[in-house]
């Protein structure tokens, strides 16, 4: 038995591990490198791991950097069954058509204005290779047991962080004994809007935990004190607030917060502008899921569905996205990608970005190689679409509402086992997190660490 890494492994995005029980072969996530040039092209590249053999697939949740490398994985051979909570299957519908779309536009968009290196560009994968790998899904609820084969099961508990997210317990029997190994996804908060908390963690012999935030804590400052001021400044300048935000989890927390601002006076009542499709879609998914064990009950009040409030304008059609560029502030338009590499975000930052009236707030991490990261590193301009766009407008960050634990809530949970694991890997960090969270979690539990490099492979 051994486990490999083959991606979120020195980096936060393109999560893979491979757990090798005799001729089993169990693939947990296949997500998609985001972020600096030299992550994103490994995506072209053939898998460091035979595709073809992989028997299962586990799928932590719906988020791209988890999931957005299936359709092309299977372009190697890959055909097996993948394993997911029934709200992960409904998002990574969504996400993978979604992104799928935008690396179609993208690649004509480039060969259209002939800013490509390559001739012609082509997309990493199409929608007819996402449709083919969401045939593959095979949704199985929270706590029941998959039969992996090979006296392997598995079973899927709350993460929190999204929709859907889970932690998974893989079980292995060898020779009349039990090894449990736990692989973290991504792990949401305590005590937030929206989400309900991480179910404890099982007694385990290994544990795989993500270091999104291990060397950082959260700001607790409310939301609403941290985006009063700049906000009710920049509405002052009749301004344009530009959110970039994930579509998933976090367009549906922005838009909650900011109605019940204007909604409790503490923020003037102006328009809010929903500019993404896919957010409107993941709305619609979540309020399908209300009651479900990982969403916090404050999305349903007096029976009503809170997750689609008054006064919010939504923009499905190109279009309609295209006539926010001519519509003045103050208003607030929240658009997706959350870090700002791709989508309807780009067009409004080329409109709103050179003027110093509106404001940029982001809404949680920014991944090193990003715009987002660029733009908090202080970038005096950002490159998009082949041009470079000054940086006029100021910016912010938003605390508080990123759906990954931090470093003191990573140690909370880890410390609800009733056995703690013999031995932890850290990944899903950039290496200063990663490193971070490995001393604490030594420190704290007197356990072993172990902080892969990519491919990296160790015996059970």
């Amino acid at each position: 038995m051994q486990i490999s890494f083959h991606g979120a492994a020195g980096t936060v995005t393109g999560s893979r591990h491979l757990l090798e029980v005799g001729e089993q072969r169990i693939l947990v996530d296949s997500g998609m490198f985001q972020g600096l040039k030299k992550l994103r092209l490994l995506n072209w590249k053939e898998p460091s791991f035979p595709a073809k053999r992989i028997d299962h697939l586990l799928l932590t949740h719906a988020h791209i950097d988890h999931t957005g490398y299936l359709p092309r994985l299977m372009r190697y051979g890959f055909n097996a069954p993948v394993h997911c909570t029934p709200a992960t299957a409904e998002l990574v519908e969504l996400l993978l058509m979604d992104s799928a779309h935008l690396q179609e536009e993208d690649a004509r968009f480039a060969n259209k204005k002939g800013f490509s290196k390559h001739d012609p560009a082509k997309p990493l994968y199409t929608s007819k290779d996402a449709l083919k790998a969401l045939k593959l899904l095979s949704p199985s609820g929270y706590s029941k047991w998959i039969d992996l084969g090979g006296d392997v099961r598995a079973r899927f508990a709350n993460a929190g962080h999204i929709l859907g997210a889970s932690f998974i317990e893989v079980r292995v029997r060898q020779n009349g004994s039990e090894t449990v190994i736990v692989f973290s996804g991504d792990v949401g908060r305590y005590d937030v809007p929206l989400h309900a908390d991480p179910e404890p963690l099982p007694p385990c012999d290994y544990l795989v935990i993500e270091s999104t935030y291990g060397d950082r804590l959260h700001n607790h400052e409310t939301i609403h004190d941290q985006i009063r001021k700049i906000f009710k400044e920049t509405i002052r300048r009749r301004g344009v607030v530009l959110i970039p935000a994930f579509s998933v989890g976090r367009v549906q927390m922005v838009t909650l917060i900011l109605r019940d601002l204007m909604n409790k006076d503490e923020l003037p009542e102006v328009p809010i502008h929903i500019d993404s499709p896919m957010a409107i879609e993941a709305t619609a998914i979540y309020s399908r899921h209300l009651y479900d064990c990982n969403l916090d009950t404050d999305v349903v009040e007096d029976g009503r569905n809170r997750l689609f409030p008054r006064d919010v304008h939504l923009h499905r059609t190109v279009h309609e996205s295209k006539q926010l560029n001519t519509m003045e502030g103050p208003r607030v338009i929240v658009a997706s990608s959350g870090m700002m590499t791709g989508g309807r975000i780009l067009h409004h930052l080329v409109r709103r970005l050179p003027h110093h009236e509106n404001v940029i707030l982001l809404a949680g991490y920014q991944a090193v190689g990003t715009r987002g990261r660029a733009l908090q590193e202080g970038a005096k301009s950002l490159r998009i679409h082949g041009q470079d766009v000054p940086v006029k407008a100021q910016h912010a960050t938003i605390e508080g509402l990123s759906a990954h634990a931090d470093y003191a809530e990573l140690l909370r949970w880890l410390g609800t086992s009733e056995k703690l694991p013999r031995k932890v890997f850290v990944v899903h960090g950039e290496p200063d997190s990663a490193t971070a969270m490995a001393q604490r979690i030594e420190q704290t539990f007197s356990i072993e660490t172990m902080i892969p490099k990519m491919g990296d492979r160790v015996k059970l």
